[in-house]
C-alpha cells in the first residue's frame, strides 16, 4: 500500500481502497453524527454550504470535490465537532468486539475536552475558519480553470462537520456534472485525514448508483508537484527577506542573501501516532520529509542557505507519535544558539486553530521564553495565487486520466494493485453499471479483505484492548 501512495498520482474511485485505508468502520455504517439532526444530508442548507461559491455553473462538466477536515462554526459547535473526530474509527481504532465502545467513548472524550477546546476557539475568534477559506479557495480554483479553457464548479466536502462529505456529494449530483475530480487539501497523505474522507466517498460510491455512474477519478497526494513546492518555498522566501532579518536600505544582493540565511527555517508537521507508519504503512512521514527536501532544495536554488529542520506538533494520549516533537526541538534549537526561527506550518494549507493557536500562541510563549530573539511563522498558503494555480493544474493532469486510468498503468507497465487486476477481470465499467455492488470473486471477496484489513491492525488493536484505561488520560491531554 505504502508503495501504491508514493508513486500513483491520480487513482479512480473505484479503487480507492488503494490509496485509504485499510480498517473497515466497527459496524456497518457510522450512523448519525453530532449536527446532523440540525441540517440534513440533503437539506437546501448544507448544499449551499458545499457549493464552493455562488456563481453560475449550470455548464460545467466538470465538477470538482475539495475534502478537509472541517471546523465547528461556534461556540456552541465545539463538542459535537469533538465527537465526531473521536467517533471516527481512523481516530480511535478498536477490535470489531469493542467497536460498540467507539461512540460512548468519543462523547466522553468530547464531553471532557469541550471547555478547554472552547478556550482555544474563543481566542481565535469563536470558530475555525476553516469553512470560509476553504470556500473561498474553491472560488478561487474554478476562476484559475475557467482562465485555462475548464468550467468547472468545485464542491466542499468536510469530514467532521458542516458540509458533511455526504452533502457535498449531494450536491456534486445535482450539479449534473459528467466528470469529478476529488482532491484532498492535504498535500501528504495519511490514513487519518484523506484516507478518512477517502473511505467516507467509498462507502457512498457503492451504495448510491448514481455516484457510481459518475466518472471519477482521486488525486491522492500532492506533496512533490513543483507548483506546490514552488509557493511554499516563495511564501518562506518572503519572510525570511521581512525586516525582521534584513535591515532595509542594505542594497546588496550577496548581503540581502547572507542576512536572510540566518534565521533557522523550522518546519513543523501534523502529528500521527508512529504505528500507522510502523505498522500499517502510512506514507505521511516519508511524504513529509520528502516536501521539506524540496522545498529546501528550492530555496538553495534560489540561492539561500539556511540550516533547517523538522518536527511534528498535536500529539495527544499516552501512545507515541511521530518524533521529534515540536515542544521539544524548540528547546533543543535554543540550546543550540539559535536565536532567529522562521516556522512554517508544512502540512497546513489553510489556517486553523493548529497555526493560530497551537503555533502563534503556545510555541511562541515557548520560544521566546527560552531566548529566541526574533520569531516569525510563515502563513499558510489560503488563497495564494500561485498555489491556487499548482491546485488547478492538478485538475487538469487529472482529467485526462478519467478515460480508463487503470488499463492505460497496464499498458505503460506502472505498478498496480491487486484491485486493480480484479476489477478489470469483472469487464465492466462502473458507467455502464445500474448499481455498483461489491463483487464477490474467487480471492478477492469484501470479506477477504476485511481479514486484510484486520490482519494489518492486528498490533494497533491489541493495544487498543490494553489502553482503555487510559482513555480518560487520553481526553484530558487531547489539544484538537
Amino acid at each position: 500500500r505504502t508503495k501504491l501512495v508514493r508513486h500513483a498520482h491520480t487513482a479512480s474511485l473505484r479503487n480507492v481502497r488503494a490509496v485509504a485505508t485499510p480498517i473497515p468502520a466497527a459496524d456497518s455504517g457510522e450512523g448519525p453524527r453530532a449536527g446532523e439532526a440540525d441540517v440534513g444530508a440533503a437539506s437546501e442548507a448544507a448544499l449551499r454550504l458545499a457549493h464552493g461559491s455562488a456563481r453560475a455553473q449550470d455548464e460545467a462538466e466538470v465538477g470538482i470535490m475539495l475534502l478537509n477536515l472541517g471546523g465547528p462554526d461556534s461556540l456552541d459547535a465545539v463538542e459535537p465537532f469533538l465527537y465526531n473526530l473521536f467517533a471516527d474509527p481512523e481516530i480511535i481504532t478498536l477490535p470489531k468486539a469493542l467497536g460498540w465502545l467507539n461512540k460512548p467513548l468519543a462523547f466522553m472524550i468530547a464531553k471532557l475536552r469541550a471547555p478547554a477546546s472552547r478556550e482555544g476557539y474563543a481566542s481565535i475568534g469563536g470558530k475555525s475558519p476553516l469553512l470560509q477559506t476553504t470556500q473561498a479557495q474553491a472560488e478561487a480554483l474554478e476562476r484559475a480553470l475557467e482562465a485555462r479553457g475548464v468550467a468547472a464548479r468545485a464542491y466542499v466536502a468536510m469530514r467532521y462537520w458542516h458540509p458533511f462529505t455526504e452533502d457535498a456529494v449531494e450536491a456534486v449530483l445535482k450539479g449534473g456534472h459528467t466528470k469529478l475530480v476529488i482532491l484532498p487539501l492535504y498535500p501528504q497523505f495519511s490514513v487519518s485525514t484523506s484516507g478518512s474522507s477517502l473511505r467516507v466517498l467509498e462507502e457512498l460510491f457503492y451504495s448510491n448508483p448514481k455516484f457510481a455512474r459518475l466518472q471519477s477519478i482521486v488525486v491522492p497526494a500532492w506533496y512533490n508537484r513543483p507548483g506546490y513546492v514552488r509557493a511554499m518555498a516563495k511564501l518562506i522566501e518572503q519572510t525570511l527577506l521581512s525586516p525582521a532579518f534584513v535591515p532595509g536600505g542594505t542594497g546588496d544582493e550577496e548581503e540581502t542573501l547572507a542576512c536572510a540565511s540566518r534565521p533557522h527555517v523550522f518546519f513543523t508537521a501534523h502529528g500521527l501516532p508512529a504505528k500507522y507508519v510502523t505498522e500499517l504503512g502510512d506514507p505521511y512521514q516519508l511524504q513529509t520529509e520528502r516536501t521539506v527536501e524540496l522545498v529546501m532544495a528550492q530555496l538553495r536554488e534560489w540561492g539561500y542557505s539556511n540550516d533547517f529542520s523538522l518536527a511534528y506538533q498535536s500529539r495527544v494520549g499516552p501512545v507515541k507519535w511521530l518524533e521529534p516533537y515540536t515542544d521539544d526541538v524548540i528547546p533543543q534549537l535554543v540550546d543550540n544558539g539559535v536565536e532567529d526561527l522562521v516556522v512554517v506550518p508544512i502540512s497546513f494549507v489553510s489556517e486553523h486553530i493548529e497555526t493560530l493557536e497551537e503555533i502563534d500562541v503556545e510555541y511562541r510563549e515557548l520560544a521566546m521564553s527560552l531566548g529566541v530573539r526574533n520569531w516569525a511563522r510563515v502563513p499558510a498558503l489560503g488563497l495564494d495565487e500561485r498555489f491556487i494555480d499548482a491546485l488547478a493544474d492538478e485538475v487538469l493532469d487529472a482529467l485526462p486520466q478519467l478515460d480508463v486510468p487503470t488499463v492505460r498503468a497496464i499498458n505503460d507497465g506502472t505498478p498496480v494493485s491487486l484491485r486493480v487486476i480484479n476489477d478489470l477481470v469483472a469487464l465492466s465499467r462502473k458507467e455502464e453499471l445500474k448499481v455498483a455492488p461489491r463483487r464477490r470473486r474467487f480471492g478477492f471477496t469484501e470479506t477477504a479483505e476485511i481479514i486484510n484489513g484486520r490482519i494489518a491492525m492486528a498490533a494497533i488493536t491489541a493495544f487498543a484492548i490494553g489502553a482503555l484505561p487510559s482513555l480518560l488520560d487520553l481526553a484530558e491531554r487531547t489539544a484538537v
